[in-house]
């Protein structure tokens, strides 16, 4: 069973952050269109920007609680696929928690 964790941007510029064991372009349609209140319901349209996938569930729970737990440069970092500038980016080394 493949699930994907993968990080959303909402019209208010906010990051949102999930995963999936459907196709993640399914899960954005939903995110988008269904009549749910909720995070993204309330920031409409959302636009896909990042996913990876895993073969076991609790590593992709693992994954998408530690992405939540960042701040948002380093969220942009992996999303632009800068992982050279991660380690360098976490709260403490940084000192900006909650940028």
């Amino acid at each position: 069973m493949e699930v994907t964790v993968y990080i959303l941007r909402c019209s208010d510029g906010s990051y949102y952050t999930g995963l999936t064991r459907q196709d993640p372009e399914a899960r954005l349609w939903e995110h988008n269109n269904e009549p749910i209140d909720s995070y993204t319901a309330r920031r409409r349209p959302c636009t896909l920007l990042f996913c990876e996938s895993y073969d076991r569930l609790a590593e992709a729970i693992a994954r998408e609680r530690q992405i939540k737990g960042w701040s948002r440069r380093k969220k942009e970092a992996l999303i632009r696929g800068d992982y050279e500038a991660l380690p360098a980016l976490s709260s403490r080394r940084a000192g900006r928690a909650g940028d």
